[in-house]
């Protein structure tokens, strides 16, 4: 591939969501208010599942740093985005977005295959709960969260590297709120249907293929569970299910969308909005979908809560 002559792009501007300045002030206490209840959220689920001892097993360990992703996630992108919201120049320097899209890329792919880990722990728990605590023992949690974090490095790398190498001679604005991979390319002097495809290639596999081992999980949990004689068992299975399967449907759905196409080029104000499901919204929804669903985690929740009122006040009115 090669570029065309021009002057080497030193920083670009990101558009994010052009809004007259009350608009701007408006979105800036939104996202402010979002970040803050992300990160003490997630915090809270990471807090209990360390020190309870009722959470010390391999579905809360799986939980626990799928909290850890979602605060990295928010912090790679949120943050600037509050920057330029009261900025007049929305600019970000060109190591610091290509440092950006890969950590959010990483994060994100290691996201998927944790959730996929998280459905084969619970296929595990379901199918084989008398050999459960075997086959998910301590060593194998580790390695599983491991290979998740490993899987997003090496995906990321290559791509990033070819991107760094492309020449963006101008115009240098991104259409989006942060430095996503589709509109950073479309500024490239380059052909980058290379690099377009090298991205739609990783994206498949990790996404669908995450998503297939997921729904074969799935498929063997309800075909066991619906073998179980009593409603109570059902229901009791089923809810040990529930919130990691809302999780799955919202992040898969969205990301599908996003990014396993061919061609990502057209409509990039939809996808902004769907981006901040990722992002933003997502990382708020995840704790109060394992923690209102979970009766462990809120048994946990209510006693931390009943011993910090008890050391703060502990006479008794």
């Amino acid at each position: 591939m090669e570029a065309r002559n021009g002057t080497r792009v030193t920083e670009f501007i990101l558009i994010g969501f052009p809004s007259p300045r009350e608009v701007e002030i408006f979105l800036f206490m939104l996202f402010f208010i979002i970040l803050v209840v992300a990160m003490i959220g997630n915090s809270i689920i990471i807090t209990l599942i360390c020190t309870d001892y009722r959470l010390q097993s391999p579905m809360y360990f799986f939980l626990c740093n799928l909290s850890l992703i979602e605060i990295l996630m928010t912090m790679t992108v949120v943050p600037k985005m509050l920057e330029n919201f009261l900025s007049e120049r929305k600019t970000i320097s060109f190591y610091g977005c290509l440092a950006q899209s890969y950590f959010y890329f990483l994060l994100g792919i290691s996201e998927y295959v944790l959730l996929a880990m998280m459905s084969y722990d619970r296929y595990v728990a379901i199918c084989y709960p008398l050999s459960y605590s075997t086959i998910m023992n301590g060593k194998v949690c580790v390695w599983l969260v491991v290979g998740s974090w490993m899987g997003g490095f090496f995906s990321v790398l290559v791509p990033t590297e070819i991107k760094l190498g492309l020449s963006y001679c101008g115009p240098n604005i991104i259409n989006h709120f942060f430095c996503d991979s589709a509109p950073l390319l479309h500024l490239a002097c380059a052909d980058t249907r290379l690099v377009e495809f090298i991205d739609f290639i990783i994206s498949l596999p990790v996404l669908l293929g995450s998503l297939l081992l997921t729904v074969i999980s799935y498929m063997y949990i309800i075909c066991t569970i619906i073998r179980i004689p009593s409603a109570k068992g059902r229901q009791k299975a089923f809810s040990t299910c529930a919130s990691h399967f809302t999780v799955v449907t919202i992040g898969y759905g969205t990301s599908i969308f996003i990014y396993v196409r061919p061609s990502q080029a057209s409509s990039m104000n939809f996808n902004k909005v769907a981006s901040l499901m990722t992002t933003a919204v997502t990382p708020i929804l995840n704790p109060l979908i394992f923690s209102l669903r979970n009766q462990k985690v809120k048994e946990a929740l209510r006693d931390s809560i009943a011993k910090c009122l008890g050391n703060f006040c502990p006479w008794k009115c």
